[in-house]
């Protein structure tokens, strides 16, 4: 007999006790919560990089401030006239309503957006927090209670989606992600239970569709999960089913009328929720309710089958019928000049490969846990038959493991999915060791060892580095402009255009009145290439974009990675000149704060 085989899994109702999941989750919440206080909440401070959140800052400033709800035109960055902006009024709401009612408590708006930045990812992680600790009560039961806190609080940690002013979206999908995985995990699929667990698991998997495209597997698993437990065992899953589709389809219907203008109804957008989701979602759901709410569609497993079956080619004709676009990869209309200078040079979009050459320590903190949950799941299976919660769970998990071999932003799901399956093989080990077998202590360190994404990151950095390896690229410059301070002087100045490279947009915009040209994102790809040509083109070239775009100001920041990818792309450009030393005769070079890390030249 194995660890694997003493798991003693308690099978939860939905909702009850929910107390005794919570408080345990939010007390390490706030523990973590008090790390980010004893550095200072260093986070608030300095960016990191995060144009996201900064961004999302800005998008929730112009709702406050009278931007209209349907109305996502980001003005003051691209062309003239800006972009729209993919993202959605569903995560800008909340942080909105946090701003306005501490503004209006503290007086000051300023003091408003602080408390919004450090109590909105809060209350994320302990959302987050207490469904990883639910989930892992399904799969190990008690027993792995205190590793669900200290493997998950950990885990949540090093991935840092939940420090303080990451408002991005990743971390509210990662929440509704576990959400719907926690609702299809527990208490029975049959009565108003089930119909209810199900519900809430098609509600959050809406939600996921409607804050953003980058979770639609997990939304395609989720549905599998209830399809296929109502195909394989009828009635005691029929409600759950039925639940779930009525959720997905319901919950849809209210986020394309409450987020999609009504002139754009009928205008597909692949990478935001539009015509073509909501039709999915819709037309799935609602398939879904029918087959499993009618009885004689559900009576034997061959009528299921057809049921399904059926309900999954429609589906799938209607997609690749109506909306062809969206099979495609997606960023395949993407101007190839764009994919090979930005797209390809974001982190979170790197594949696996990449990640692994240029920065090993990360990849192995990123990567190894996943992989190892997925083994622990799979002996589970192969010992015990398929239990429906081990089957659900690795669904989830490999999904996500495929994802981020795809694209690194994937780990933001692996690795907390990964810690579910973990701390109930933790927790097996602790229930031997209270049974005192013989050497279950030196195995239960090492599992709780094993466990945790750092400890392989900062094993595998030390490893590399005594082999003199590539170093870890989380090591960036001092001087990367990347703090309130480094605008200062820019944002003194009289409102214009600047040209920048596009890591400095969404600073800019936060930190000054200044509209920019390049921001780091797809849908802003002819600012992007407008920047990219007056920066890497010759003097002359530069002069006649940077004229014909009313450009104002040029910054540059020495300590940026995108500026040294400049000078590489472009050995002889504007940039590369400015960085070198020798200013053209129509820019004039501004004196700023001793230390000042971004330089602001005047066009002339």
């Amino acid at each position: 007999m194995t660890a694997l085989d003493t798991a003693t899994p308690e099978r939860l109702e939905p909702w009850e006790p929910w107390r005794a999941d919570f408080v345990p989750a939010a007390i390490v919440a706030l523990i973590m919560l008090g790390l980010y206080a004893v550095q200072g909440f260093s986070t608030l401070s300095d960016s990191h990089g995060d144009n996201d959140s900064l961004l999302r800052l800005v998008e929730v400033r112009d709702l406050i401030a009278g931007q209209g709800w349907y109305d996502l035109h980001q003005y003051r960055m691209g062309p003239a006239g800006g972009f729209v902006m993919h993202w959605s009024r569903i995560v800008d709401t909340p942080i909105a309503a946090i701003i306005l009612a501490a503004s209006a408590l503290t007086g000051s708006m300023a003091r408003g957006e602080t408390v919004a930045l450090v109590l909105w990812p809060t209350i994320l992680l302990v959302l987050a927090m207490t469904f990883i600790v639910r989930i892992a009560r399904a799969l190990g039961g008690e027993w792995s209670l205190l590793p669900a806190l200290f493997v998950g609080g950990g885990t949540l940690y090093y991935i840092g989606v939940f420090a303080p002013a990451d408002i991005d979206h990743h971390n509210v999908q990662l929440v509704l992600t576990l959400a719907a995985l926690s609702a299809l995990v527990a208490g029975r699929g049959s009565g108003s239970e089930g119909f209810a667990s199900g519900l809430a698991a098609g509600v959050a998997s809406a939600l996921m569709l409607a804050v953003g495209m980058e979770t639609l597997p997990y939304v395609a698993v989720a549905g599998l999960a209830a399809a296929i437990g109502f195909l394989v065992r009828g009635d005691e899953e029929a409600h759950r089913a039925c639940g779930f589709g009525l959720g997905l389809a319901g919950l849809g219907i209210v986020a394309f009328i409450g987020t999609v203008p009504p002139d754009a109804w009928l205008a597909p957008q692949c990478d935001a929720y539009s015509t073509p989701q909501f039709t999915v979602a819709l037309i799935a759901g609602v398939g879904l309710a029918i087959a499993s709410g009618i009885r004689s569609l559900g009576k034997t497993l061959l009528s299921r089958f057809v049921s399904l079956c059926f309900l999954g080619i429609a589906v799938g004709a209607i997609t690749v019928v109506f909306f062809p676009q969206c099979v495609a990869a997606p960023y395949a209309g993407v101007d190839p000049k764009f994919q090979k200078f930005w797209l390809d040079a974001i982190e979170e979009a790197q594949p696996f490969w990449k990640l692994a050459m240029k920065d090993p320590a990360m990849a192995m903190g990123y990567y190894v846990t996943p992989l190892i949950g997925l083994v622990i799941l799979a002996l589970r299976v192969w010992r015990r038959g398929a239990a429906r919660t081990e089957i659900i769970v690795a669904a989830f998990l490999g999904a996500a493991l495929a994802v981020s071999l795809w694209q690194v932003r994937g780990a933001v799901f692996a690795l907390p999915l990964a810690v579910i399956p973990l701390v109930a093989w933790i927790g097996s080990w602790r229930e031997r060791v209270a049974a005192s077998v013989r050497r279950a202590t030196f195995k239960m360190v090492l599992a709780w060892l094993i466990s945790i994404p750092f400890i392989w990151h900062v094993s595998a950095a030390a490893l590399v580095g005594a082999f003199g390896g590539p170093g870890s690229s989380k090591a960036a410059s001092a001087a990367s402009c990347d703090t309130p301070g480094d605008f200062a002087a820019l944002a003194a100045m009289p409102a214009t255009t600047v040209l920048a490279i596009s890591n400095l947009g969404a600073p800019i915009l936060v930190h000054t009145h200044h509209r920019v040209l390049a921001g780091p994102y797809h849908r802003n790809v002819h600012g992007d290439l407008i920047a990219f040509e007056a920066l890497s083109g010759t003097e002359d070239e530069a002069r006649k974009i940077i004229r014909d775009n009313d450009v104002g100001l040029v910054a540059i920041c020495r300590g940026n990675g995108e500026t040294a990818a400049f000078q590489h792309w472009a050995p002889a450009g504007l940039l590369a000149t400015l960085v070198g030393g020798s200013t053209p005769a129509w820019l004039e070079k501004l004196s700023g704060p001793t230390g000042q890390a971004l330089e602001i030249y005047r066009v002339r």
